[in-house]
């Protein structure tokens, strides 16, 4: 692993860091919030100032296009960590702790939702930042400066995949900076567009745009102190689930639709198929209990089960109800929704339902391989053959999955005395869903929680988005063999 690759990326990571975190001053001199200025010029100023402590030691941005794997590793890893510290510079100034203020901007940068403010008398600035930064890892940091820098034209294939790694990888244009700049240009014109309807909805322009922020990113925080239960309506309702189900997509499949001009390419795809197949049948089921059970009528039963189903598998962690108060049958059902994920490519977070659709058929594989042992029995997705090694990378990565939520859930219910709070915040963190059941719940606050319990979430928080494989490839020796 070269160094100087590594200063030289994150030369320009930070410098557009700096850019990134000033968009909140042009909302506070709108709305003449000018003690609000100060954080984020000041957070600029560092980030950049700090991108000369890598100048004398980077090498020319030339050197990138022969960047790495494992250097890329590092500084996706790197400039995650980074952009969750500058973004908390803004949280101390308005009243936070700085462990409160480090948790508010890890779960707002990985698009987790899990918040830790008890009171929502800050200024209309740090809303807009709470969901800005939130939009701006959905679709990942490094995703944008590949799309924006030209010195990332041929280095960025590489942290491209780095940071949203999965089981394949998605390119839908030659170049992986045309890849980056589609993708970008298809969240940016979905968000406007939520952002029009919820207006035309009845809902406040700056709640629409902090909310439609947040929704396209598979976030969750909102300007409301009741999320969007708050707003009181069932079409904004609507509105949210049919663009959380949205972001819940595979944005490489949205664009080749678009493309192509044939919507038929969502259902020849087995993600989606899958995806849609997960969303129906849990709302259904979790609409039908709230009926009978008596606790909603009819459209506002199936208007919660959809919200609520929709907004977990895509790990928005928008409420439109408080589910902690739900039959106990809605909430079983529920919380099984906390362990599928959205799309690989997609702004949401989680196991991702590709690997669910693969461990299916791995498992059918070797059951199959019982009774015939010498029969050659290749997995495919999407009519194509899984290759070994990926078959190898989604089983490690399921079982280190699974390791991560067990050890951090009995951690958190050791320090906390409580299972639900352990067993919730665990898998919620690291799925990046936002909520969990009980004190932590849609209506609750993490900020009860013990800060040793707080740490490890935002551990949790930060390797669930970076998808665990930088974070197993810095558990190898190899990786820190340093030139």
């Amino acid at each position: 692993m070269r160094l100087t690759y590594i200063f030289t990326a994150l030369e320009l990571v930070l410098k557009c860091i700096a850019i990134v975190i000033l968009a909140p001053v042009l909302v506070a001199i709108y709305y003449k919030d000018w003690s609000s200025i100060t954080p984020f010029v000041f957070s600029a100023i560092l980030s950049y100032g700090l991108s000369f402590l890598f100048t004398k030691k980077s090498d020319t941005f030339e050197s990138l296009n022969d960047i790495k794997k494992s250097e890329a590793l590092c500084v996706v890893a790197l400039s995650w960590i980074m952009f969750s510290v500058i973004g908390m510079i803004p949280y101390l100034h308005f009243g936070l702790s700085p462990l409160n203020s480090l948790f508010e901007s890890v779960s707002g940068i990985t698009t987790t939702g899990a918040t830790i403010l008890t009171t929502f008398t800050y200024p209309k600035t740090m809303f807009f930042w709470r969901s800005m930064s939130q939009w701006l890892g959905g679709m990942g940091i490094i995703v944008l400066f590949i799309a924006v820098l030209p010195q990332f034209a041929v280095a960025g294939r590489q942290m491209f995949f780095a940071e949203a790694p999965g089981p394949t990888e998605d390119k839908i244009t030659p170049r992986i900076r045309h890849t980056a700049s589609a993708v970008w240009t298809i969240y940016i014109i979905i968000t406007l567009l939520e952002i029009i309807l919820l207006k035309i909805a009845g809902m406040p322009l700056f709640d629409a745009v902090c909310n439609s922020l947040s929704t396209l990113a598979g976030g969750g925080f909102s300007p409301h102190p009741l999320s969007i239960m708050g707003y009181n309506s069932n079409l904004i309702c609507w509105i949210m689930i049919f663009f959380m189900f949205i972001a819940g997509i595979n944005f490489a499949l949205m664009y080749k639709v678009y493309l192509n001009k044939k919507p038929s390419f969502l259902f020849k795809d087995e993600e989606f198929v899958n995806y849609a197949t997960i969303v129906l049948f849990f709302s259904i089921i979790i609409s039908l209990i709230l009926y009978t059970s008596h606790s909603f009528g009819l459209f506002k039963s199936l208007t919660e089960g959809f919200f609520q189903t929709i907004s977990v598998i895509i790990t928005a962690g928008f409420a439109s109800s408080d589910f902690s108060l739900w039959p106990i049958t809605a909430k079983l059902f529920l919380f099984c929704t906390f362990f599928f994920g959205a799309c690989a490519g997609s702004a949401g977070g989680g196991m991702k339902i590709v690997r669910w659709v693969f461990l299916i058929k791995y498992l059918k594989r070797e059951t199959a391989k019982i009774l015939h042992p010498n029969a050659v029995y290749p997995i495919k997705i999407n009519r194509a053959i899984v290759p070994p090694e990926v078959i190898q990378q989604i089983v490690a990565f399921i079982l280190f999955y699974l390791l991560i939520f067990a050890t951090s859930a009995f951690l958190i219910a050791v320090i906390e005395k409580s299972s639900l709070i352990g067993i919730t915040g665990s898998i919620t963190t690291l799925g990046n869903i936002g909520p969990g059941f009980g004190v932590i719940g849609p209506m609750g606050t993490f900020d009860i929680l013990h800060p040793i319990s707080k740490i490890i979430c935002i551990l949790n928080m930060l390797i669930g988005r970076l998808e665990l494989i930088p974070f197993l490839a810095m558990l190898h020796p190899d990786f820190w063999n340093i030139k």
